[in-house]
């Protein structure tokens, strides 16, 4: 209820926020654990929720459009017809938000044939009609036209849903200098870009007020264009039937027959078992909160028993131990055979102390404020306790405690589970970041949570202790539940390789700094020098990475055919840039490409600079969990995104050497690897025939499918063939081989037929992949990981097809990570039990890089010739290729 003590009815947009909100929020940062984007629902149940709060609205509803026809696409088939293919990220995110919606006991409305705006003017023309103060959510400037003295826009600004300004009439005055009603005439003066509605061509802002303040409407003004002179006069008089077109088109309708009317719209109390199921499902934590704050305080019955993250269960009593009472805990925990759960206290990366959990019972340690490098006696039993391989430990993200137990000079070994690693294998597509998300995944109970960025947190932090208590249960629970392909990838791969990639980050790989400052400079000076010569070749400067002055040299000043259209005119990305130089070329468009070339190359030299510790060395982040096939991922700085094939790249490469003390560095990675794996999961005889010879993969099978002795391939036939071979594994179509290689259609696809006719193995193959992942409901490696695709039987065409070329390539790509990892913990594990000096370094994609110490390089080779060559057994040879030199390009094979 507003201040006027007239009811509040809030009725909204609800396409128009939800894709404001999808815009808003990062796709990537919301998805659900079978890979459901929601950052389009977070963003507007985060805006709603807040609309709630503030306007305490009476009666509420939300109208959303049926599909992008209406009656105004029979009038003007282009009516909102630049507006680009709807995000397959977006796809599927509206119908959840109107269950949630529901949920919340919010009416959804929808009208066929009609727009969610015409339902909005005809809830406010009701609701101002029968003396609600009424509130518009809106990011449709087509509503406008429906603010008065009752009615309220509240529009989205530029920066998503977060903040909304409040259109009355008077702001509306100030803002556009006419009246609310005045401004669809305005609107059909100038035109709509975003509904494809062209205005009159040279008639702006500042002209179309000046002639419906002069003539008090669009019908007058025309009856009078002939008064009006110059070129936009012409202009108005040529194209009067535009702004009549667009005036018909943007009259928002007041008089639709909808279900309900604003009367019927009176919130009730919302159903809060739904809310919790549907908001688990959306993994809705915080959001959950606050609902059921806002549910519990109108009176909802709270009672219900739902499945969503409830209050957190009763945690034993914690005894704080040091010295003999510590040590005489471990002893009888050890001794009672059961692992025992640890939690590293370190909030901020510094330790602080410790929390433990038994089946006997829970203990801590007190804050840590010893010199643990001085010595530490009141905690030599936990110190051997942690560095007991015999001892098993449950634990989250073993590779950060293991990184700040090392600063302090402690080890860690004896882990059997990572909470973590096993909730990423479950669902790989998910990626739990604390052991409160992991409380709320495993036992559905909310585990209460500081704020590390206050400093006086409104919320107490959960006790190292009790979260090791909750860290048990947890383990428990995805004991049950994990599949016991994923528990032996958990206990056989990725546990083992979690302490090998831990060393890799602290030792580091050193890099010849002042060289990468050379080319730095060396790239700038060739960027500065194209930048000059792309500002000649248009007469003036502008700004290259603008994608706003981009557009106007190339489509408006240069008449380059346009791109594909994106929310904000036309592609200028690296892709479509390209495509245009290889159809249209022109001197400037190459001198651009050529100068985001230099630019993007300094980037990734500024952040190797940036990432080179005081030690000379370059200590990368490996993401254990950063992506859905099992890859092992490289951040702060990516060390896998280095180009490998052009000139800088070399030189880039050729910047990261040896150490002091070390004689080179040694490369070894697999050849060809994802196809060997294919010719083995598939069984063509002819694949496994062309590996088993050692005959080059694609010079072979350009032979057979071109018909012709493996000697007369051409490189032309070979680029084809290695195209499509690679290609098929990920699901490539014969359009999107034709426009890799700048082929006709037909011709691709009358290679894809030639290929499958010789090697009809791989096409079964790929088929069975997808129909046994649809029956599944996900794919499996050679190993046993597991890869769930939920829209494989979506009735989403995009969706599906999505799905499905993921499938196709998932278990290819998760066996050779699997193969990597196996590899890499062979490679370790021989290297320290003959205490070698040399030392793995990276892991890039298919390749490891070494240290060698003085005198070992024959033995690590032949370590690392075994280890990689024998980690799987497959129906070919996984071929190792090694090469070692002073750097890590010259060590390159």
């Amino acid at each position: 209820m507003t201040d006027s003590g007239k009811p509040t009815l809030l009725i909204v947009d609800g396409h128009s926020l939800a894709f404001r909100a999808f815009y808003a929020l990062p796709v990537d940062s919301f998805v659900t654990h079978d890979g459901q984007h929601t950052n389009a629902i977070h963003g507007f149940i985060s805006m709603f929720l807040g609309l709630l709060a503030k306007e305490k609205p009476t009666h509420v509803a939300v109208a959303f459009d049926i599909s992008r026809f209406s009656f105004r696409t029979r009038e003007y088939p282009e009516y909102k017809g630049t507006r680009g293919e709807t995000p397959p990220e977006f796809v599927g995110q509206v119908p959840l938000l109107q269950e949630a919606l529901a949920a919340m006991n919010v009416t959804t409305i929808t009208k066929e044939d009609y727009e969610a705006d015409d339902i909005l003017a005809t809830l406010a023309h009701q609701g101002s009609e029968k003396g609600y103060d009424v509130l518009v959510v809106s990011g449709d400037r087509d509503t406008i036209q429906l603010v008065n003295e009752n009615v309220t826009l509240l529009y989205p600004n530029a920066r998503g849903v977060s903040e909304l300004k409040r259109y009355d009439p008077e702001t509306v005055r100030e803002r556009y200098g006419i009246a609310p009603e005045q401004y669809p005439e305005i609107a059909a003066l100038v035109g709509e870009t975003s509904d494809n509605l062209p205005g009159i061509d040279k008639v702006g802002e500042k002209t179309a007020v000046k002639w419906i303040t002069q003539y008090g409407s669009l019908e007058n003004l025309l009856e009078h264009a002939d008064e009006i002179g110059g070129v936009v006069g012409n202009n108005l008089r040529e194209q009067r039937d535009r702004a009549e077109r667009n005036r018909r088109l943007n009259r928002l309708l007041t008089d639709l027959e909808l279900p309900v009317g604003p009367d019927d719209l009176e919130r009730g109390p919302m159903d809060v078992p739904a809310v919790k199921s549907i908001f688990e499902r959306l993994q809705f934590r915080t959001l959950t909160e606050r609902v059921l704050k806002i549910a519990a305080a109108e009176g909802a019955d709270m009672s219900s028993e739902g499945d969503a993250a409830g209050p957190a269960a009763d945690a034993p009593p914690v005894a704080t131990l040091v010295d003999e009472e510590l040590a005489a805990w471990l002893r009888a925990a050890v001794a009672a055979g059961d692992p025992i759960a640890l939690v590293v206290d370190a909030p901020l990366g510094h330790l602080e102390g410790f929390g433990l959990a038994s089946a006997a019972g829970s203990a801590s340690t007190p804050t840590v404020h010893v010199n643990w490098a001085a010595g530490r006696p009141d905690y030599a039993a936990l110190e051997e306790w942690l560095g007991d391989a015999s001892a098993p430990k449950l634990v989250v993200d073993a590779k950060r405690a293991a990184g700040i137990l090392a600063d302090h000079d402690l080890s860690l070994a004896g882990v059997v589970w990572d909470a973590a690693l096993a909730a990423w294998l479950e669902r790989p597509g998910s990626k739990p970041q604390t052991l409160a998300e992991l409380v709320s995944a495993a036992l559905g109970e909310s585990l209460p949570e500081s704020d590390p960025n206050q400093l006086v947190p409104d919320t107490a932090a959960t006790p190292p202790a009790t979260g090791a208590w909750f860290l048990g249960r947890v383990v428990a629970a995805q004991r049950e539940r994990l599949a016991e392909s994923s528990t032996r990838v958990l206990t056989e791969i990725e546990l083992p390789v979690t302490p090998v990639i831990a060393r890799m980050e602290r030792t580091g790989v050193a890099v010849d700094r002042p060289a990468l400052t050379a080319l730095n400079a060396e790239l700038g000076t060739t960027a500065g020098e194209l930048a000059e010569k792309a500002y000649g070749e248009i007469g003036r400067e502008v700004n290259l990475g603008s994608p706003k002055q981009l557009q106007q040299v190339l489509f408006d000043e240069l008449g380059m055919p346009k791109t594909r259209a994106t929310k904000t005119g036309y592609s200028t990305d690296a892709a479509s840039l390209a495509d245009l130089q290889e159809k249209h070329p022109h001197p400037f468009l190459g001198l651009l490409l050529q100068h985001r070339d230099a630019t993007k190359l300094r980037q990734i030299i500024e952040s190797l600079e940036k990432a080179t510790a005081e030690d000379g060395r370059i200590h990368t982040t490996y993401d254990q969990t950063g992506t859905t096939t099992g890859r092992i991922s490289s951040t702060d700085p990516n060390l896998q995104n280095i180009p490998v094939r052009t000139e800088v790249g070399h030189r880039i490469r050729a910047a990261f050497v040896a150490g002091e003390g070390f004689e080179g560095l040694l490369t070894a990675d697999y050849s060809q690897i994802e196809m060997r794996i294919m010719a083995h999961l598939s069984g063509d005889e002819g694949l496994i025939e062309a590996f088993t010879i050692g005959e080059d993969l694609h010079r072979f099978v350009g032979a057979r499918i071109f018909g012709v002795p493996p000697e007369e391939v051409t490189p032309l036939m070979r680029t084809k063939v290695k195209a499509m071979s690679y290609g098929l594994a990920y699901g490539l179509s014969a359009f999107g081989l034709s426009k890799q290689l700048r082929i006709e259609s037909a011709e691709a696809k009358q290679l894809m037929s030639d290929y499958f006719a010789r090697f009809g193995a791989v096409r079964e193959y790929l088929r069975g992949v997808v129909v046994q992942a649809k029956e599944d409901g996900y794919t499996e490696t050679i190993f046993g990981r597991r890869r769930p695709f939920a829209d494989l039987n979506s009735p989403n065409r995009v969706l599906r097809e999505n799905a499905e070329r993921a499938a196709l390539n998932a278990p290819i790509q998760g066996t050779a990570a699997d193969i990597m990892k196996i590899a890499m913990i062979g490679v370790d594990a021989d290297m320290r039990e003959r205490s070698m000096a040399s030392r793995m370094l990276l892991q890039v994609h298919d390749e490891l890089v070494f240290e060698v110490a003085a005198g070992e390089r024959e033995t690590l080779e032949e370590i690392v010739r075994s280890r990689m060559g024998g980690a799987a057994q497959l129906r070919v040879p996984l071929e190792v290729q090694v090469g070692v030199g002073r750097n890590w390009d010259e060590a390159a094979h």
